[in-house]
């Protein structure tokens, strides 16, 4: 499921970001009950960052996802379709090549990276199999990718909790904290419209990738994916 089934098109999904970009790190914190640095440390650890490594960062939205890398001495480029988002990381983190671009046409030639990620982003694309081929394309041959997104808690009971905080509880925090709590809804639908954990794997088989393994974090909310350009 992709925001395409959700009714909205990019030039949408986009103006929503731009619209929430300059309080969208804390509103996200404030959501997520303050598990996003977890989150952003997990999938730091699963790329695997390495001093001289070009690193795309995909769907990097204000850069807070990308710095880390950068810290490590990797050459970390943060992309995202939303301008107003890319304005908000250009006037935070100035030394960061911020760049436009589209997860479908990425503005980089075949192999620039050795290895690719993209943090709760990928189901904001029309298309996911053709961004998962878009970030094999860019990637050299034994690079990785890494991808962080909402996916399916694995208990039933806590499973039947979280739909209830995502469906009814998230919209209503979201209109006390965000600057546009549509953009919550939105958000709120495309998470229980995303694949779990294993369909998702097979997306990232049928784009190429090989050598496809996932873990859970915070018991299912989030999942990371791992896989390599063979």
């Amino acid at each position: 499921m992709t925001r395409a089934d959700l009714g909205k098109e990019p030039t949408q999904v986009a103006a929503m970001f731009d619209q929430v970009a300059d309080r969208y790190d804390i509103t996200n914190d404030v959501l997520a009950l303050g598990q996003t640095r977890a989150w952003r440390k997990a999938t730091f650890r699963a790329l695997e960052p390495q001093p001289g490594d070009r690193i795309l960062d995909l769907a990097a939205g204000t850069g807070s996802s990308t710095e880390p890398f950068a810290a490590v001495g990797a050459t970390a480029v943060p992309c995202d379709f939303s301008l107003g988002m890319l304005a908000q990381g250009r006037r935070r983190q100035p030394d960061l090549p911020f760049t436009a671009g589209d997860a479908l046409a990425l503005p980089f030639a075949d192999g620039s990276f050795d290895a690719v990620t993209i943090s709760f982003g990928l189901r904001n694309v029309a298309d996911t199999q053709t961004a998962l081929t878009e970030l094999l394309r860019v990637t050299r041959t034994g690079g990785r990718l890494v991808i962080c997104e909402f996916s399916t808690p694995s208990h039933d009971a806590f499973r039947t909790l979280y739909l209830e905080y995502l469906m009814k509880a998230l919209p209503t925090v979201a209109n006390k904290v965000a600057s546009n709590p549509e953009a919550y809804v939105y958000l709120a639908e495309s998470i229980r419209a995303w694949p779990d954990q294993e369909e998702l794997s097979h997306v990232i088989q049928r784009a190429g990738w090989s050598d496809v393994q996932w873990r859970n974090l915070t018991g299912g909310i989030v999942a990371l994916h791992r896989a390599v350009k063979i």
